[in-house]
C-alpha cells in the first residue's frame, strides 16, 4: 500500500482566548494635558470620557515619556522606549541602536501577544513608531501596524495630519480621504467610523472571539481643527484668560481629589506673560486658539461617545475593558504667541499679531494650521511645570482612566506612581493571560483596579527626552532641564519629595544633597 494512503489529514488545533475574555479598546489622545479631562478639572465638555472615570478608576499618578513615538513605543511593548529603538520621535534614524525610530523587531508589541492568545487585532489613528524613510508606498512594511500584530489598519503614519485633508493609509496602502471640508469630511469622525466598523466585521464574522482595538486620533496635536460652533463656544469661555483658568482648574481639581488638598500653583513657565499684560488684540487671538483646542477635544470625546453607544447597543461593553489616556503634556509647540499656520516658520514665514488678527476667521478651519500659545499649554497641565518634550510632570504626568463594568467593583481615584511602560504587563494581568515576554520592563498595577491602597511594586522609572532628565526612586524625583547647546555636566538638578509635594515646587536639593547624588548615579 502506498505511504499517501496510510496518511491522515490534519488540522492543527486554533488557539482560543480563555472563555469570558474580554474585548480590550485603548483610546490615546495626543498632547491632552493632565488637567483637560471634565473629571480632571476642566472646563471642556468630556461627558463620555467621565463617565467612563464615574464607572472606573482615575490615575493621578499615570506617567508617560514627553513624546508621542516614544510613549507609543513604551506602550505597545511593555519596555522602556530607548530599549526598543525609539528613543526619540520616529521621524528619524540616528544610528545609534537607542535611537532608530523604529520599534526593534526582537521587542513582541501588545498586538503580536494578543494574536497568540487568538485575539484579532485592530489599529485606528496615529501610528507615529515608523521612520518617515520607511512609510512610502514601497515600505519595507515590517515596521508598519500589520507588520507588528494588527490584522487591520486605517489612519495616518506621521506625527500629524490635517483634520479635514489628511495622508491615510488603509492597511499597507495609501489612500485618498473619502471626504472633505466641504462636503462635511472630518478625520476624528473617519476614524472612529471605521473603528465601529471594524467592530461590526468582527462581531458578523467571529461573535465569540474577543478582540483588541488601539484608537489614537490626531486630537489634540496641532492643527486644531474642529467645527466652527466648537471653536466659537470655547472662545468665549476661554476669554478669561490661562491665570483664571489655571486657579478654576486647581480648585476643581482638590474638590475631586485629583490633586491633594493645599497643592498650589507654582510660577507660571518660563516667558509666560500674565494675561492681563496682553493687548485687547492679543487676548482675542489667544481666546480663538484656545476655542479651537478645546472645541476639538469636546468634538474628540463626541465621537468616542458614538463608539461607546455602539459597543453598548451591540451589548459588548460590560465586557469590555476600556483605557483613555494621553501620550504627553499639553504642547510647547505653539510658541509665545501660538500660531494660525504653524508650517510658516519652517518656510521663513513670521506670523505678527496683525497678521493673526486678520486671519482669526480661518482659526480651526480648513485653511489653518492652528496651535495654542504657552499660557495655554501651561493651563492645560495645571498644576503642574512646563510642558510636553520636558521631564518634569507638565510633560510625562497624564490622565489615565480604566473602565471595565463586569470586573471593577470599586470606582475612584487611584493615587499609586505608574508609567505607560506598565499598561501592557497591567492589561494582560487585567485579561488574565498568563504570558512571558523577555525583557520586559513594565510592571503590572492591575492590583490598584479594585483596591486603592495596594502596593504596584514599581520603585524606580527614569526619564530622559532631548536630554532633559528625570528618575522616580521610592517616591523621590530628581529632574533636570537641559538648555540646548549646553553642558550636560552644567545641567541643574532638582530634587523632589513626591509623597508631600504633588507638583513639584519644593526643590530639596540643597538640604538632600546626598540623596540626590545617589538618584543621579542611579539615574546613569
Amino acid at each position: 500500500m502506498s505511504k499517501y494512503r496510510l496518511s491522515e489529514p490534519h488540522w492543527p488545533e486554533k488557539t482560543s482566548p480563555p472563555a469570558g475574555s474580554p474585548n480590550v479598546l485603548l483610546i490615546m489622545l495626543d498632547d491632552v494635558g493632565f488637567s483637560d479631562f471634565g473629571c480632571y478639572g476642566s472646563e471642556i465638555a468630556t461627558p463620555n470620557i467621565d463617565a467612563l472615570a464615574h464607572r472606573g478608576v482615575r490615575y493621578s499618578g499615570f506617567h508617560t515619556t514627553a513624546m508621542c513615538s516614544t510613549t507609543r513605543a513604551a506602550l505597545l511593548t511593555g519596555q522602556n522606549h530607548h530599549a526598543v529603538g525609539v528613543g526619540c520621535l520616529a521621524n528619524f534614524d540616528s544610528g545609534y541602536p537607542g535611537y532608530r525610530g523604529k520599534i526593534s523587531s526582537d521587542a513582541k508589541t501588545m498586538a503580536e501577544t494578543f494574536r497568540t492568545f487568538g485575539y484579532r487585532n485592530y489599529m485606528i489613528g496615529k501610528w507615529h513608531v515608523t521612520p518617515l524613510t520607511e512609510t512610502g508606498p514601497t515600505g519595507p512594511f515590517d515596521g508598519w501596524p500589520l507588520g507588528r500584530g494588527f490584522d487591520r489598519f486605517y489612519g495616518f503614519m506621521d506625527a500629524e495630519t490635517d483634520q479635514y485633508s489628511p495622508e491615510l493609509v488603509m492597511d499597507n496602502s495609501h489612500i485618498e480621504a473619502p471626504g472633505t471640508f466641504e462636503s462635511g469630511y472630518h478625520l476624528t469622525e473617519d476614524l472612529f467610523g471605521h473603528a465601529i466598523r471594524n467592530i461590526q466585521d468582527h462581531i458578523a464574522a467571529l461573535p465569540n472571539i474577543p478582540w483588541f482595538m488601539m484608537v489614537t486620533p490626531g486630537a489634540c496635536h496641532a492643527p486644531h481643527q474642529a467645527p466652527t460652533d466648537l471653536v466659537d463656544k470655547y472662545e468665549k469661555i476661554f476669554s478669561k484668560g490661562w491665570d483664571v483658568t489655571r486657579q478654576e482648574r486647581l480648585a476643581r481639581q482638590i474638590d475631586l481629589g485629583i490633586t491633594p488638598a493645599g497643592t498650589e500653583l507654582p510660577p507660571r513657565n518660563d516667558r509666560v506673560q500674565p494675561w492681563t499684560s496682553h493687548t485687547v488684540e492679543e487676548q482675542r487671538v489667544f481666546s480663538r486658539l484656545a476655542g479651537a483646542y478645546g472645541g476639538m477635544l469636546e468634538h474628540t470625546d463626541i465621537h468616542i461617545g458614538r463608539l461607546l453607544d455602539f459597543l453598548k447597543q451591540a451589548d459588548i461593553l460590560e465586557n469590555t475593558l476600556v483605557l483613555v489616556l494621553s501620550d504627553n503634556g499639553a504642547s510647547q509647540e505653539g510658541g509665545p504667541n501660538g500660531f494660525v499656520n504653524a508650517m510658516g516658520p519652517f518656510n521663513g514665514r513670521r506670523e505678527s499679531i496683525s497678521e493673526k488678527l486678520e486671519n482669526i476667521a480661518e482659526i480651526g478651519g480648513p485653511n489653518s494650521h492652528s496651535n495654542f500659545p504657552w499660557g495655554w499649554a501651561m493651563a492645560s497641565n495645571t498644576p503642574l511645570k512646563r510642558y510636553k518634550q520636558n521631564t518634569h510632570g507638565g510633560g510625562i504626568r497624564d490622565p489615565l482612566i480604566i473602565s471595565w463594568p463586569k470586573k471593577i467593583t470599586q470606582s475612584g481615584i487611584r493615587h499609586q506612581f505608574c508609567h505607560v511602560s506598565d499598561l501592557a504587563p497591567t492589561i494582560f494581568d487585567l485579561v488574565d493571560l498568563e504570558i512571558e515576554q523577555p525583557g520586559t520592563t513594565g510592571i503590572s498595577f492591575a492590583g490598584t483596579v479594585n483596591n486603592p491602597e495596594v502596593e504596584t511594586g514599581k520603585k524606580t522609572q527614569y526619564f530622559e527626552m532631548f536630554g532633559h532628565r528625570g528618575i522616580v526612586h521610592e517616591n523621590w524625583k530628581a529632574v533636570a532641564y537641559h538648555e540646548p547647546g549646553t553642558a550636560f555636566e552644567d545641567d541643574t538638578w532638582e530634587l523632589y519629595d513626591l509623597r508631600h509635594d504633588f507638583n513639584e515646587l519644593l526643590d530639596l536639593s540643597q538640604s538632600e544633597s546626598a540623596r540626590l547624588a545617589s538618584l543621579k548615579e542611579l539615574w546613569w
